[in-house]
This record gives C-alpha cells, sequence and structure tokens, in this order.
C-alpha cells in the first residue's frame, strides 16, 4: 500500500469514528429517567472502545488484512505463488479455539452466560446464512425452526424421558422435515413473495405452539426439561462410568462451543462444494444457473431445510439450556434480530456472521445501563452500514473479488 493510499484509509476512518460518536451521543450523557449528563469516564471508554474496535476491524478488512481467514499464507495468485506476512490459517484457528476453551476460567458466570447468547446466535445465523447468504433466498421466518427445535427436545425429554444428545439430531430433523413441507410448497417463488410466505409460517408454527394446549401447555410454556449429560469415567472402584448431569454454566458453555465448532465445519464444507458454488450460482443469476443444468428447485429446498437443521439444533441446546420453552420466545423480532446478523456482518461469510452476532448481542451489554437508546442506536447503525457498507463488515472475499472483476 503507498503512502497515499494509507493516508486515504484512516482519515477515513478518523471521518467514521466522528460520525459514530455523534450518532451514539444520546448514550454519552442521557440517563434513562431524565436528562441529567452523566459524563463520567467509564462510559466514555466503554463508547470509544466499541466504536474503535468495530473500526478499525472495518478499516483493516478494507485493506486485505482478513485475507488468512480465507486464503492461507503462500496461496496460489494467478498461478504463482505469493509470499504473505500473514500467518497461516490453522495457526489463527487454533489460537482462536484456545481462547474460546479457555475463556470459563479467565472471565467471571455473567460473562459466560452473555457468551453462551452469542454462540446460540452464531448457530442460527450460520444456519439462515445458508438460505440468504448463499442461496439468495429472503426468509422472514427462520425463527420457527428454532421454535421446532426447542419444542421438539422439550416433549421428547418431558415424555419420553430421552436424552439430550439423542434428541439432538431428532430436532434437527423435525426442524428440516418442516422446512421441507413448506418449502416444497414455497420454493418456486422469489423475493418479496417467499418472504411474505415465510414470515406466515412463522406465525402459524408461534400460533400452534400458543393454543395446542394439550401438546405444548399453551402460552404457559413446557418446564422440567432436562439438561445434558455425560458420562464420566470414575476409577474409585475400578473403571466405572458415571452420568453427570451438566447443569453448571461453564459446562453448558463448553456444549453450545462443541455446536458451534460443528456448525462452522458443516457451513464452511458446503460453501465450498459443488453445491455451494450451484447455490451461489442461483443467488446470482437464477435464470442463468437453471439454463446451465443446475436443478434450482431442489437446489433452493435443499438450502433451505439445510438452514433449518441448524436452527433446530440450536432451539435443542436452548431448551436444554434454559429448562423451559413457551412461544414467547419465537416472535417475528426474533427472526430479524438473527437476519440483521447476516446482513451486517456480511451475506455469504462465515467469520461475518459471527462478527456479526458479537456486535448485536455481546456490545449491546456494555450499554445495558441505557437500555432506552438502545434500539435507537441498533437502528441509526445498520442505516448507516446500508448506506455506506451494503456488503457487510467482513463479506466474503470470492464475493468482493466477483464485484471488482
Amino acid at each position: 500500500m503507498t503512502i497515499p493510499e494509507f493516508k486515504k484509509h484512516w482519515t477515513s476512518l478518523g471521518v467514521g469514528m466522528i460520525w459514530l460518536f455523534i450518532l451514539l451521543w444520546p448514550l454519552l450523557g442521557v440517563k434513562p429517567e431524565g436528562l441529567e449528563v452523566a459524563t463520567t469516564f467509564s462510559v466514555w471508554w466503554k463508547i470509544a472502545a466499541g466504536c474503535s474496535f468495530l473500526l478499525v476491524l472495518r478499516q483493516l478488512n478494507s485493506i486485505g488484512a482478513f485475507n488468512f481467514i480465507t486464503k492461507p499464507a503462500g496461496a496460489a495468485v494467478g498461478g504463482v505463488k505469493k509470499a504473505t506476512s500473514t500467518l497461516p490459517f490453522a495457526v489463527w484457528a487454533f489460537a482462536i479455539l484456545a481462547f474460546a476453551v479457555a475463556y470459563p476460567h479467565l472471565f467471571g458466570r455473567y460473562a459466560q452466560d452473555v457468551a453462551i447468547n452469542c454462540m446460540i446466535y452464531i448457530c442460527l445465523g450460520l444456519g439462515l446464512n445458508i438460505v440468504v447468504g448463499l442461496a439468495g433466498m429472503l426468509d422472514l421466518g427462520y425463527i420457527a425452526f428454532y421454535g421446532l427445535g426447542a419444542y421438539t427436545y422439550a416433549l421428547l425429554s418431558i415424555n419420553f424421558k430421552l436424552a439430550f444428545w439423542l434428541c439432538l439430531p431428532i430436532s434437527a430433523g423435525v426442524a428440516g422435515l418442516g422446512a421441507c413441507i413448506i418449502g416444497y410448497c414455497s420454493m418456486r417463488m422469489r423475493g418479496d413473495y417467499l418472504a411474505i410466505v415465510t414470515l406466515g409460517f412463522a406465525e402459524i408454527v408461534r400460533m400452534v405452539l400458543n393454543n395446542w394446549m394439550s401438546l405444548t401447555n399453551g402460552p404457559n410454556g413446557i418446564t422440567g426439561i432436562k439438561a445434558p449429560g455425560a458420562y464420566w469415567p470414575d476409577f474409585a472402584n475400578g473403571f466405572t462410568l458415571e452420568h453427570l448431569w451438566l447443569k453448571k454454566l461453564s459446562l453448558i458453555y463448553y456444549v453450545i462451543l462443541a455446536l458451534v465448532v460443528f456448525t462452522i465445519i458443516a457451513v464452511y464444507r458446503l460453501n465450498h462444494s459443488r453445491i455451494g458454488r450451484a447455490w451461489e450460482a442461483i443467488r446470482e443469476d437464477e435464470t442463468a444457473a437453471e439454463v446451465m443444468g443446475i436443478p434450482t428447485f431442489y437446489m433452493k429446498l435443499l438450502a433451505y431445510c439445510s438452514g433449518a437443521c441448524f436452527g433446530g439444533m440450536a432451539g435443542a441446546f436452548y431448551a436444554a439450556r434454559m429448562r423451559f420453552v413457551s412461544p414467547e420466545s419465537f416472535t417475528f423480532l426474533e427472526s430479524a434480530m438473527v437476519l440483521s446478523m447476516v446482513v451486517l456482518g456480511g451475506m455469504g461469510s462465515i467469520p461475518g456472521v459471527i462478527l456479526g452476532a458479537l456486535a448485536l448481542i455481546a456490545l449491546p451489554e456494555i450499554f445495558r445501563d441505557f437500555e432506552l437508546y438502545r434500539m435507537l442506536v441498533f437502528g441509526g447503525v445498520m442505516t448507516l452500514m446500508m448506506l455506506f457498507r451494503p456488503q457487510g463488515l467482513l463479506p466474503p472475499k470470492r464475493r468482493m473479488k466477483a464485484e471488482k472483476d
């Protein structure tokens, strides 16, 4: 990068930080109960840290600092192996995974609870990313599959005493079956029409859960759901396997961490397979993809069902963690939140979806004292993102290169 380009990048970074400070001004001094100004150092520090982190991350991405995510060091460019200074992908992945494993030992209960919420939404975001980011279908009812997975595990746990690990694939299968039923009837639609159908499906599911008293207990919800369990070797009297209920928050953390790792690997493999390339072809031009021999209807149905399966798994974990489910947890607002994570982070980008989930779940916890203004800031930031960076914070490199070409 030349010196003029470097100056241009960091000048735009400074301008962006000024705009974000103007946008976040209500958070700097106005208390929820009045108009008294509270210019404490801690508030300014939190605002400055949040703004600086997001904007520096965006700037580093714009100059190619995150190429290691999709391209390892020394990757061939144009047939010539190019030496790079970035660390290999395996090193970064190992460092991030090591930090994630050590996280419960470094932070307290509140931080663990926030991290668990973030990882639930990461699973949901990656599942919706298949539908919206890869296949290009607008889905406003994704939260219905989250609810189907949660209620499937709740009913199987209460009525049949089945273990969490056995119910996990069953919950994913039930959510996938629901997606197959609604998708078979609606995958020939496009755009706004498909969005309306999926939104209606989500409302139907919520109303059924809310009114089927004999099965779901209606608005009262289902309680007494079993937590995940595990067998632990016991050498006190020889070798025996002791069953333990994973009720501690730190142990629940590792369960959702394993699900997140599995989801990331599965979505990555799908994205870089022939199926993933077919989904991207449908996203760019469905008519041209069909002319080239891609069975667009069945590929779209496969994307819809695949995304629903990950939503069902996240729902099963949610039920096991809370040990209570009710229809109020699966409203349209949750669908909008997950969709916002995908759009904010970058459609089709796995690191982008993770960053979007962290931005919309973890960062608002910093501003919990200013609850009345969090949604104002959220709407303003999303508006600015759509105006100045519609591709998201960390868009996929393959898509960015196609747009440049």
